[in-house]
């Protein structure tokens, strides 16, 4: 039994890894995206829509960037894809060159191929590297080329000054990193197989073991040994397949990762991102309902500024010093803010 507990953990690391692969590129992904959209300064009139329309296209490489890894991971070297063609469409890249204008990127498939490969049946199982011997043209590497176009802006950025601060020029920098990092990691994930050698042992250790289990039960559960054997057996076997299972966790199949869903996420992230200009501080401090002691306190901003600094100080220090469920009981504000002189002036 120690020996199956061990390989579960091991499975469980293993997922756990290739989930945080795609967990930092979204990371990397919305922070490149914010300094992008907000410390990239904007110029007045139609230079400022040109910068507009130049931060956009920066923003889009990012999601074209994580819909063609999920593509090349899967591997779909083609470029038509509903989710792709717009977003690098505009690009000089060896995929665009390499495409054929009358394949579709789908394939059907037909319905007892796709019942044998939904039951894992290996003889009803494609190779999915045949679409990339296929072509007769380089296909290049999408990701990398896009990754590259993707730099050479933010490059720009900081070579005419529009990304000021040291700290942001830096954190474009480490997430263009990440997102490479991600690549690799996730291309490491894909061409390192568990060994031939290991799946036929891990194989031939699950049937001996399955075999030779009822002959130690008989003689303790009797008849109960059948039944027994029979769930072991599925539990053990079940086991053993995992193993094959997360080999290629980047497909399509069930327990693979749900890399549609997160790029669709990565996307409307971005979109929210850049659905509204970048914020200016002013704006939103000076709001009439910028309740900025609540819960202590129902009072405004505008409220506050017209009292002294010594009322502000007592009231932080009498929201810190008081707990929450207390100052939701009735008559509890006045009773503390009392002790600090302001007991009638907050609300």
């Amino acid at each position: 039994m120690s020996g199956w507990a061990t390989l579960i953990t091991v499975i469980t690391k293993f997922v756990h890894k290739r989930r945080k692969y795609w967990a930092l590129l979204m990371q990397s992904s919305r922070t490149l995206a914010r300094i992008i959209w907000i410390h990239n300064e904007e110029r007045e009139g139609e230079e400022g829509k040109e910068d507009i329309l130049a931060k956009l296209t920066g923003i889009n490489l990012i999601v074209a960037f994580a819909v063609a890894l999920k593509h090349k991971l899967r591997f779909e070297p083609n470029i038509a894809y509903d989710d792709l063609a717009d977003l690098v469409g505009h690009l000089d890249t060896f995929a665009k060159e390499a495409h054929d204008p009358n394949d579709c990127g789908t394939r059907s498939v037909g319905g007892l191929k796709a019942i044998g490969q939904y039951l894992s049946v290996p003889m009803a199982i494609s190779n999915p590297r045949k679409a990339i011997k296929k072509s007769k043209k380089p296909l290049g590497n999408l990701p990398v080329e896009i990754l590259s176009y993707l730099s050479a802006y933010v490059d720009e950025l900081m070579n005419e000054g529009k990304i000021r601060l040291p700290v942001y020029q830096s954190q474009a920098g480490t997430a263009l990193y990440a997102m490479e990092e991600v690549m690799t990691g996730t291309e490491r994930v894909l061409n390192t197989p568990l060994p031939l050698a290991y799946t036929i042992l891990i194989s031939q250790i699950t049937w001996i073991y399955v075999l030779i289990l009822p002959f130690q039960l008989v003689e303790d559960l009797g008849w109960i040994t059948i039944p027994g054997c029979v769930v072991a057996t599925y539990i053990i076997q079940g086991i053993a397949a995992i193993c094959a299972e997360i080999e290629n966790p980047f497909g399509n199949d069930v327990n693979d990762l749900p890399l549609d869903i997160f790029c669709e996420q990565l996307a409307a992230d971005l979109d929210v991102i850049t659905s509204s200009p970048p914020p200016k501080p002013q704006d939103f401090i000076s709001r009439r309902n910028n309740l900025v002691l609540q819960p202590l306190s129902k009072s405004g901003v505008d409220a506050w500024r017209q009292r002294s600094i010594e009322d502000l100080r007592a009231a932080l220090k009498a929201k810190a010093t008081v707990a929450p469920a207390t100052m939701a009981i009735s008559g509890s504000r006045g009773q503390v803010l009392g002790a600090n002189r302001i007991s009638s002036d907050v609300p």
